[in-house]
């Protein structure tokens, strides 16, 4: 079956996960939170240092042309992701959770390494940057594959609380902007932008090196979700026995809705990882104030994301996530005005607090709508692949395209526009996922 049509028999294979014992479910929450939050940590350190970065890899005498040198690499890099989604989903989905998850944060860590020690252009030329490039598809690729699976891995320990389970997914992304945050503020008061640039922009990124082998062990010895151990292992001529095709061949209108509920979130979590680059450069506002209202942000995202998700199982998912996506449109624009003709810390934390309190709404019960649109054996292949493709789109290049949107049209409210515009696509999807799979 192909298209968006209804499938009603995927809906008992959802329900498959037995309730975990408290402990267990601990250790679920702990092994996906920890591995996620260091991936998605060496992520948005990219977007933060990005000033840096670009001073020491693409060196130009346009500061202009230098950062959207810098973040096309951030957005180029994003192109792998939906395959390392494809080929991680598949094995997290024949070969289990647990065993994807531990490839990926074996991968990041390769990743994290090269780019905590590859010298600059002034030392190696031309390979500086491609070593860059390299360092961040394979990052780009182990970061494809960890949110299918770990996404999968919580929404499948109690289906009673799924919403609650997988909020963690982008909590943990919460916590890894929190911790970006506060290694971009922390450095960048102590340190002379000579010394960032030299030196101190790679410092987080050693801690990241030193975080992995404890991801990894906690990981390592957690319990596979009991939704998956649930199913058999590869069947020949079965759905299990090839993934991949079970999604493109059946699950088209999985893909779409899970993708289009993902685009408003996805934009303005990189816009938001945007802004303290944009108050910098276009306000001309300090670099630790601007990476201060980011640390607020993360905050907001790291603690009340779990509580939307407690409230979307009482309540209902939808009736929470339609009215912030709603919000977020029509919010970003005159937030944007307000920035701009007013620029300061104090507006710059507000605008952050208050996208950040909706981005959290939003936020919390996405992962477990996300994981409805398909069925145990093909889902962390079909989230992958849809998280992945979304976040390439209207995610990897959304700094990009807001520096680009800036530049070309002399307006430094541009950003708020494409935000209004991707929060009319989510809710078409969640309207989508309502009528088509019976989502609330």
């Amino acid at each position: 079956m192909t298209g968006i049509s209804p499938q009603p028999t995927q809906q008992p294979k959802t329900s498959a996960a037995a309730p975990q014992r408290p402990a267990s479910a601990k250790r679920a929450i702990a092994a996906a939170t920890i591995g996620n939050a260091l991936e998605f940590f060496d992520l948005a350190l990219y977007a933060l240092m990005a000033t840096y970065i670009g001073a020491t890899f693409f060196p130009n005498d346009d500061a202009g042309v230098q950062i959207v040198q810098t973040f096309a690499v951030f957005g180029m890099t994003y192109l792998i992701r939906p395959i390392g989604g494809l080929l991680l989903g598949a094995y997290a989905d024949r070969r289990g959770r647990k065993k994807a998850l531990m490839v990926s944060i074996r991968l990041m860590v390769i990743g994290t390494l090269l780019m905590a020690f590859m010298p600059g252009y002034a030392t190696l030329g031309f390979f500086a940057p491609l070593g860059i490039v390299v360092a961040r598809l394979i990052q780009g690729f182990a970061a494809g594959g960890e949110f299918g699976a770990a996404t999968s891995f919580l929404v499948e320990q109690n289906d009673k609380r799924k919403g609650f389970f997988g909020s963690f997914q982008f909590a943990s992304q919460g916590l890894a902007t929190l911790l970006a945050a506060a290694f971009a503020t922390g450095l960048s008061t102590t340190l002379s932008d000579a010394q960032m640039t030299a030196w101190g922009w790679r410092v987080p990124f050693v801690f990241g090196i030193l975080v992995g082998p404890v991801g990894y062990l906690i990981r390592r010895y957690v319990e596979e979700s009991p939704a998956m151990a649930q199913v058999p292992a590869a069947q020949e001529g079965g759905e299990t026995s090839s993934p991949i095709r079970s999604v493109f061949r059946h699950h088209w209108g999985g893909l779409l809705i899970a993708g289009g509920t993902l685009m408003v979130s996805t934009a303005l979590n990189y816009a938001l990882q945007y802004m303290p680059t944009f108050a910098i450069k276009e306000l001309g506002l300090d670099d630790s104030l601007s990476f201060t209202a980011l640390l607020i942000t993360g905050v907001i995202l790291t603690f009340g994301t779990p509580v939307v998700g407690l409230l979307a199982d009482r309540f209902g998912r939808l009736r929470i996530m339609v009215p912030a996506a709603a919000l977020i449109g029509l919010s970003a624009v005159p937030l944007f005005i307000w920035l701009t003709r007013a620029p300061s810390f104090l507006a710059l934390a507000l605008c952050m607090t208050v996208l950040g309190l909706l981005k959290a709404a939003y936020f919390g019960a996405l992962p477990s709508v996300m994981s409805d649109a398909f069925p145990v054996e093909a889902r962390a292949t079909g989230l992958a692949f849809s998280y992945n493709t979304t976040v390439a789109l209207f995610g990897g290049f959304t700094p990009t395209i807001a520096a680009a949107l800036v530049t070309a049209t002399g307006q430094q409210i541009a950003p708020s526009y494409y935000l209004l515009a991707v929060s009319i696509l989510s809710i078409t999807a969640l309207a989508g996922g309502y009528r088509i799979r019976g989502i609330r």
